[in-house]
């Protein structure tokens, strides 16, 4: 643990960075690299692993799913090793931020899932694993990945207590709760039933 006189700066330095890898713009940098196309003109414009597979790759969409996620995992895996389990969890809030509200984006990114589940396994791996199981069923079972988003939003805090991870549970009821934001549109479409299918362009 940094010194007192230190300790902000040093949890200062750890939200910046955290933010920085965050705010990399996967899904953006891969399909102009493989030639899919502007991702902002195809499907929602989101940055994320949904939109792009919308783009037919579904190796640009894994990609994304692992670049996304890693980033969060390496901004919680980084600051506790060098700073300590508090520079850890605010690393892992700022690279979710990075994601959602990048400033090379004018604050327009993605939705976070990923990152959010990249975080997850990285700050307690038994609740990220129950994070991303959730995700599966919930997708799996509805066909939609934004249902599986918001469920497996929603169950973290309660997998924190229940695995063992209570000093996460804050973290994950703050992320949920900007994930329940991010897709407020997909909720409205949820409820009215024109909400896309996995894969649907």
């Amino acid at each position: 643990m940094p010194p007192i006189e230190t300790a902000a700066p040093v949890l200062l330095l750890w939200a910046v960075i955290g933010y920085a890898l965050g705010s990399i713009p996967f899904g953006l940098l891969l399909t102009r690299i493989m030639g899919l196309g502007n991702l902002r003109s195809i499907g929602s414009g989101n940055i994320g692993t949904t939109n792009v597979l919308r783009t037919g790759s579904k190796k640009a969409a894994a990609l994304t799913l692992l670049l996304d996620g890693g980033k969060g995992a390496v901004a919680v895996l980084l600051a506790r090793t060098l700073a300590g389990e508090d520079a850890a969890q605010l690393a892992g809030l700022a690279a979710f931020l990075g994601h959602c509200y990048p400033i090379w984006l004018k604050f327009q990114g993605g939705k976070g899932v990923a990152t959010f589940l990249g975080l997850m396994l990285a700050l307690a791996w038994p609740v990220g694993i129950a994070c991303c199981l959730t995700w599966l069923a919930a997708a799996y079972l509805s066909k939609i990945s934004s249902m599986g988003a918001l469920v497996s939003a929603v169950a973290a805090p309660l997998w924190c207590l229940l695995l063992g991870a209570p000093i996460t549970t804050g973290l994950a009821a703050l992320l949920a709760a900007i994930i329940l934001w991010r897709h407020k549109e997909n909720i409205a479409r949820l409820r009215i039933g024109t909400e896309p299918k996995i894969g649907q362009k």
